[in-house]
């Protein structure tokens, strides 16, 4: 256990002390995800502080996502969120393979379906048009991360069904193989929680909170050409935005 709690001055307090050296330690590697912490006990004895100033520290880092807690058992490092930046449109891979994670995908079903009254609305359709519905579990680093269900029309669905989907994002796909070039999309994040079918994906409890994503995405002449749900373990993963202030006069 690093001591710079011990030298970074009186400047902060001592539960803040204890906390940035603990944080430094986590963030700089030297305490893996999953390892376990030192003991509030020992934490008291190491810095000469209290119990509530040590449970203070854990608080915030428990707070801030850094560690988790189990019951009778201690605080423990936590597995670092995956992040994805929303200040341009891209895929799942395109954006995780850039942080340098590896990505994989399992391919649950492409089937033909009756668009419902919602995808039919997004995609411009009639409700009960044919589209195809592609069902992906995603994984990061090996971790089962994302639970994607995608709608497209069913011209675009049969091209999509002969690419090699378990490798590639659909919006590469579109661009690259179908020469659909896209433009925007509309975003809707809201938190929820994992049924029966999400928490068997996952390995995760039922109940266990998840974020859901849903996407409508356009293709540069404003036709909507993808839209889907998207399922993220809460756990594991957030989203990241940069927004500006404008001229307020």
């Amino acid at each position: 256990m690093s001591r710079t709690a011990k030298n970074q001055g009186a400047t902060l307090s001592l539960y803040a002390q204890i906390k940035e050296a603990l944080r430094k330690n986590i963030l700089n590697g030297e305490m893996q995800p999953h390892r376990q912490l030192p003991s509030e006990s020992e934490l008291m004895e190491e810095y000469a502080v209290s119990r509530i100033t040590v449970r203070q520290a854990l608080r915030d880092l428990q707070t801030e996502g850094l560690i988790y807690k189990r019951h009778g058992k201690g605080s423990f490092v936590a597995q670092p969120k995956a992040v994805h930046p929303l200040d341009r449109l891209q895929g799942f891979a395109e954006a995780m393979r850039g942080a340098g994670s590896e990505i994989t995908n399992q391919i649950l079903s492409i089937k033909d379906v009756a668009a419902s009254a919602t995808v039919a609305e997004r995609l411009n359709l009639r409700a009960g048009d044919p589209v195809v519905e592609v069902r992906r579990l995603r994984f990061l680093d090996r971790a089962p991360t994302s639970y994607d269900i995608t709608y497209v029309p069913r011209e675009i669905g049969r091209m999509l069904a002969k690419a090699d989907l378990a490798t590639r994002d659909i919006f590469l796909i579109l661009e690259n193989d179908l020469g659909v070039p896209l433009g925007n999309a509309e975003l809707g994040i809201e938190a929820t929680s994992a049924n029966e079918e999400a928490a068997k994906l996952f390995g995760i409890r039922r109940g266990a909170p998840l974020l859901r994503l849903e996407r409508l995405t356009f293709s540069r002449d404003r036709k909507p050409i993808d839209f889907e749900y998207i399922l993220y373990r809460g756990d594991g993963f957030r989203y990241r935005l940069t927004i500006e202030r404008g001229n307020t006069g």
